[in-house]
């Protein structure tokens, strides 16, 4: 079972950056893509950002491209969100989540597509 934790949220205020991470423990995923999403209460959990397991490829939402930016460490166990020029609509609970990634597939997008999930940290954006 891959266990993931994320950290780093907090309030800021608008305009205000903050990093998030997403730390994989217990069995090990050498092959797993990693995804953020984020969820308000009421609302569907919205895809943030993705990266491929071996970190070549990303893929951002329109909503928050030019201002986050998704990258993880070189042994691919810690993933980071980091975001610029928040805004108050990304306060949410931001969920970091991970799923084996086939060779050649492409970064899985949807909520669905993900096996594995942490459990979610809240980001407060102050208006």
């Amino acid at each position: 079972q891959v266990q993931l934790v994320e950290s780093g949220g907090g309030l800021v205020q608008a305009g205000g950056s903050l990093r998030l991470s997403c730390a994989a423990s217990g069995r090990t995923c050498s092959t797993c893509a990693v995804g953020w999403f984020r969820q308000v209460p009421g609302k569907e959990r919205d895809f943030v950002a993705a990266i491929s397991w071996t970190g070549i490829n990303t893929v951002h939402a329109d909503s928050v491209k030019g201002r986050f930016t998704i990258s993880r460490d070189n042994a691919g166990l810690t993933v980071y969100l980091r975001m610029n020029s928040l805004k108050h609509e990304g306060t949410a609970v931001y969920y970091c989540a991970a799923s084996h990634q086939a060779y050649g597939s492409r970064v899985p997008l949807i909520a669905n597509e993900y096996v594995y999930w942490g459990q979610g940290t809240q980001v407060t954006v102050s208006s």
